[in-house]
């Protein structure tokens, strides 16, 4: 990349910056040490900068200042080897924005009750960096929004400070893709994208994330990073509502929803996996069309298919208990004071993010049903009362998956398929299941077993095999 003092000599801003970045002599600072931030910080970390997280909670700021991690997917070997280092250390204090050269912010975006942006996370760490801000200074927002806010809300509140953009400060739009659990690709591999408020901003910001990320993905502004990061995640988020349809096609037509989608994946061009669930959970596909639908909403533009999209998938908890009922009712059991099991609570198998997960709200519709509801996560071991949880008798623990107890249910519903769950034993002892995954396709089980869909009771070893004939 040509130097930005070639492209802007009076500039000395950028060119003190740039040249603290390329000897590695720069303090670098993470706003919010959650899924996104503490990954980000070690990364940033391993590159040979020295790292400053800040977060509100005490408890998470203590903890890395004692070498562990509070994130799965973050080594405890790696957050202790930085700090004894000196490299990594955290505070509640903003005032360490001041010592910093950049900044990343890496703060929640929920939704309010009515499904509108929910900002506040991010004005409150724009007023702590504008309280703080000084010249020759990179801030780059990470945290998923609507196309525009980098412009119109955060870049207002730093030049309340009277510095001004490109001449004091830089500022760019990089878009988390973190995907927890995922053993393949993450944070330093995952192609990252980046858009700036100006081209010098986002020359600034490839110059410093080029050095951490192995590759870079510069695009026109911040308003097409920002973009880039909803679409991601729209993308996915109504193409699981088709095969959430499908699934209720299927129970309509009498036909095995996994039985078609995989044979339907054996086309080798013009078709994308996408299989149905109990509906969607994790902090990013829930939420993140919203923020685009509201946006949308705000120039007269109605985006139709991410709004019957969501309510597709928002229905998916109501169908699975609907489900659960109907399967109770053939045996002359009601909804009301059935023992009912849920397995996984998890957002998706294999990790321990409850955040938004189909589960909670099964749990909730099948206590409103009268059911006694118990349940089993390997990953999860408590769910307490964060205010929004609308379960009653929370705190909830986990229970001992045992013969005896599946023995004594009065239903087993599959919700999250962890690799830990013994799904044979459940095969083996509960009378009634309920497989929202279609984990139970290849066990034989005496359960009375009941799918999202058809014909899921006929096991994969007993359908029709595809045959690859040559000539």
């Amino acid at each position: 990349m040509r130097s930005s003092q070639a492209k802007n000599p009076v500039n000395a801003s950028a060119f003190q910056l740039e040249a603290r970045l390329s000897q590695r002599k720069s303090l670098s600072a993470v706003v919010g040490l959650g899924y996104v931030g503490l990954p980000l910080a070690v990364e940033i970390a391993n590159s040979g900068y020295d790292v400053v997280g800040i977060d509100l909670s005490q408890h998470v700021v203590d903890t890395i200042n004692a070498g562990r991690s509070h994130i799965a997917d973050v080594a405890h070997e790696l957050v202790n080897g930085h700090v004894q280092t000196g490299r990594l250390r955290a505070s509640t204090d903003a005032a360490a924005l001041a010592q910093c050269d950049t900044i990343c912010v890496c703060v929640p975006t929920p939704l309010n009750k009515i499904k509108d942006p929910d900002l506040s996370f991010v004005i409150a760490a724009a007023t702590s960096i504008r309280d703080h801000l000084r010249a020759g200074q990179l801030i780059i927002l990470e945290s998923t929004t609507y196309p525009g806010t980098t412009r119109e809300v955060f870049l207002p509140i730093l030049e309340q400070s009277g510095l001004k953009l490109d001449e004091d400060f830089f500022v760019c739009f990089s878009p988390e893709r973190v995907d927890p659990g995922n053993t393949k690709w993450h944070t330093r591999n995952t192609p990252k994208v980046i858009g700036g408020l100006t081209q010098l901003s986002v020359d600034m910001g490839v110059h410093f994330y080029g050095s951490i990320f192995e590759t870079m993905v510069p695009v026109e502004s911040a308003e097409a990073a920002e973009l880039v990061k909803v679409y991601e995640n729209t993308f996915r988020m109504v193409n699981i509502a088709l095969a959430n349809e499908m699934a209720m096609t299927c129970d309509r037509l009498g036909l095995d929803v996994w039985g078609v989608i995989e044979a339907a994946a054996t086309k080798p061009f013009g078709f994308m996996k996408f299989t149905p669930g109990p509906g969607l959970g994790g902090h990013c596909i829930p939420l993140d069309p919203h923020y685009l639908s509201w946006k949308m909403r705000t120039l007269e533009f109605k985006t139709r298919l991410i709004e019957l999209a969501s309510e597709i998938n928002s229905d998916m908890p109501g169908y699975v208990v609907r489900k659960v009922a109907s399967a109770l009712n053939d045996t002359s059991r009601a909804l009301r004071g059935s023992w009912i099991l849920v397995l996984g609570i998890a957002y998706k198998k294999d990790i321990n993010d409850m955040r938004e997960s189909p589960a909670l709200e099964i749990i909730r519709l099948l206590q409103q049903g009268g059911a006694q509801v118990l349940y089993h996560d390997p990953h999860c071991d408590i769910i307490e009362d964060d205010g929004h949880t609308r379960i009653t008798g929370l705190p909830m623990r986990s229970v001992p998956l045992t013969p005896g107890l599946l023995a004594a249910l009065d239903a087993a519903v599959i919700v999250t398929d962890h690799t830990a769950v013994d799904y044979e034993e459940v095969a083996a002892h509960a009378a009634l299941v309920v497989d929202t995954r279609g984990v139970m396709r290849n066990i034989k089980s005496r359960a009375r077993l009941v799918g999202l869909s058809g014909t899921e009771t006929v096991p994969v070893n007993e359908m029709p095999p595809i045959y690859a004939i040559a000539g």
